[in-house]
């Protein structure tokens, strides 16, 4: 038997056109039950990057196609990375063969490296409820005579626009950060994309401008609500104000979540004005009668995914508020002067009450892929003995 070993040598997140780097390692191991070890030989090895879309039936009716036979059927020598996967193969990196007759010793351990743009024309990696959309880095290997094993890696990417069409100069991107650590070009242009999508992202979810809404109802004022930003990257809190102190309609509780829908594109709907598929990420709910002012505080998920769109499906996020107001005004609980006796005030048992919602469309946006491999819920590495 041998063991392959795949590991992301820097986390299982990457942005799209950086360079993905696997080490892959194949060992004999010795066996501590039989002395009688001998040589282990493997015909083959390559590796490929393929996106699997699979769409859910009751919500996407997607064109009907020819079926493509499965070609690893009819040869068991040629690599389908997607072969036994749900859905379709939405695009793939040429495959890159890693060796060929390979033969190791009990003991003896062989690493390849592998490396691979991640490409720029793919969606983001997106699990939702019409979609999905999963990066797989898959290592095909055989024996003679015998049929391919498949070991698959997943891991997630993020999309920032703009950042595939920025050309590097070359003496941009000569000097490493390090002085007294060498890098090769390859790592040298990965870190410039890294930090040149950090930058394009901090300077668009930096700007801040006081955005205030009244809130009203058929009754007349509520509050006013107060946010400084609408565009955020995953990973930020997004804060807002509220004011109540000038209302003229009393508010008993509020309640904010923030939101992502998932719209499928009119063409590919299931049922005609199909609503869009909706998530809660983060909830704030407060009773706030007589509060003059309050805030609240969301967390944007570093595992959400960024707002996106495709052919078939468009992710907006939003903030969904939801007010319960009374339904004729209340006095506030006053204390007589000189009252030396302890005195409990107690609300109303019964009160007539008016409930609305608001939509607030905001941006979400990726950030660093380093800071989302601390939350993946890839591990980045995988093994199969074959």
């Amino acid at each position: 038997m041998i063991e392959v070993v795949a590991s992301l040598s820097r986390g299982p997140v990457f942005l799209a056109g950086e360079t993905l780097e696997c080490l892959i390692t194949f060992t004999n191991p010795l066996s501590h039950r039989s002395t009688s070890a001998s040589s282990e030989m493997l015909a083959w090895a390559s590796a490929q990057i393929h996106c699997q879309f699979h769409a859910s039936e009751n919500r996407v009716m997607l064109p009907s196609e020819t079926p493509k036979q499965d070609v690893q059927a009819e040869n068991e020598t040629v690599l389908v990375p997607n072969r036994g996967e749900r859905g379709q193969c939405f695009l793939a990196t040429p495959p890159k063969i890693l060796f060929c007759d390979l033969r190791l010793d009990p003991g003896e351990s062989k690493s390849y490296s592998y490396r691979e743009t991640v490409p720029v024309e793919g969606p983001p990696s997106f699990r939702g409820q019409s979609v999905k959309y999963v990066y797989k880095l898959t290592i095909g290997c055989q024996r003679v005579n015998s049929p391919i094993k498949l070991l698959r890696v997943p891991f997630r990417v993020l999309v920032v626009h703009g950042v595939e069409d920025t050309q590097f100069h070359h003496d941009e991107a000569v000097a490493p950060s390090n002085p007294f650590l060498e890098e090769e070009e390859g790592t040298k242009k990965d870190s410039r994309l890294v930090e040149l999508a950090t930058e394009m992202l901090m300077m668009a979810t930096s700007r801040r401008s006081q955005h205030l809404f009244n809130i009203t109802n058929a009754r007349g004022k509520v509050g006013k609500f107060c946010i400084f930003k609408t565009i955020y990257r995953i990973g930020e809190d997004i804060v807002g104000t509220f004011d109540f102190s000038e209302g003229d309609i009393p508010c008993l509780q509020f309640s904010v979540s923030l939101q992502s829908e998932e719209h499928v594109l009119e063409k590919y709907q299931r049922r005609p004005n199909q609503p869009a598929s909706l998530t809660a990420h983060a909830r704030h709910q407060e009773s706030c009668l007589h509060t003059a002012s309050t805030h609240f505080c969301l967390p944007i998920p570093l595992s959400a995914t960024p707002g996106f769109s495709t052919d078939i499906v468009a992710l907006r996020w939003r903030l969904h508020f939801e007010f319960v107001t009374a339904g004729e005004p209340m006095e506030p609980p006053t204390v007589p002067e000189n009252q030396s006796e302890i005195i409990t005030w107690t609300g109303a048992e019964q009160i007539n009450v008016d409930t609305f919602s608001w939509d607030l469309p905001i941006k979400v946006l990726p950030t660093n892929p380093v800071l989302a491999s601390y939350v993946a819920q890839f591990s980045g590495a995988n093994s199969i003995m074959i």
